[in-house]
């Protein structure tokens, strides 16, 4: 038989503040949500004025798309810096939503109760990341920037075949145009390249189909849980 949704413990003061501590973390995670829209949006916008550069000027060399990779990767790291605190204020939010308005709605005060109230308090003394940085940078490479990588890389190919110096025939042709005199040889802009490649589209991969969550592209979802 339900329980009563009110009981000694969730008088009207109670349930008062509660809903206003709803409301003040949803409004934080909605302001760190913002900041993750912005770095991406600063590396759609360098990328799209490299890609400007670089095909509108024949003389400019194809390793500026090295340093559009380097600038989408410093973009990266700093929006998965601001997600890991995104997704620490997110995990207060999805706690009370699964431990008290899910039993308030339902109208079973014992419904998934547990010790969500003890780890809120101590998140609250002592705030903590929810996850590491590396699964950070998976996460919004997987959402957002593997795209971008891979847009920057056909680029690449395709700056190559405009405008090289000589005609690309075969592969042998093409790892030479990859060099930029003695400075840079063929065989460290290959490295960098397929390295690039490899490392986006494993990580991202990897964490398309091995990383469970409340939300997952292949991998099995679950419950949200204490």
């Amino acid at each position: 038989m339900a329980e009563d949704a009110t009981p000694a413990n969730m008088d009207n003061a109670y349930v008062s503040a509660m809903s206003h501590f709803y409301r003040g973390e949803v409004n934080r995670i909605m302001g760190w949500r913002a900041r993750l829209d912005n770095t991406t949006n600063w590396a759609i916008t360098t990328t799209s004025t490299i890609f400007t550069v670089a095909f509108s000027i024949r003389d400019v060399p194809h390793i500026i798309f090295l340093f559009n990779l380097g600038i989408v990767s410093i973009m990266l790291w700093i929006e998965a810096r601001r997600y890991r605190f995104y997704d620490a204020f997110r995990a207060r939010v999805r706690m009370l939503e699964a431990h008290f308005l899910v039993p308030m709605v339902m109208q079973k005060t014992n419904l998934l109760q547990g010790d969500w109230r003890k780890l809120l308090s101590e998140d609250l003394l002592i705030p903590s990341f929810k996850i590491s940085a590396f699964e950070a940078v998976g996460r919004r490479l997987k959402r957002n920037y593997v795209f971008i990588f891979v847009i920057i890389l056909i680029a690449w190919i395709t700056k190559i075949f405009l405008h090289a110096k000589e005609p690309i025939v075969s592969w042998a042709s093409f790892y030479q145009a990859l060099g930029m005199g003695p400075a840079i040889p063929s065989w460290l802009i290959a490295c960098l390249f397929f390295g690039t490649f490899a490392f986006v589209i494993g990580v991202s991969t990897w964490f398309a189909v091995y990383s469970s969550g409340e939300f997952s592209d292949f991998a099995p979802r679950k419950r949200w849980n204490i």
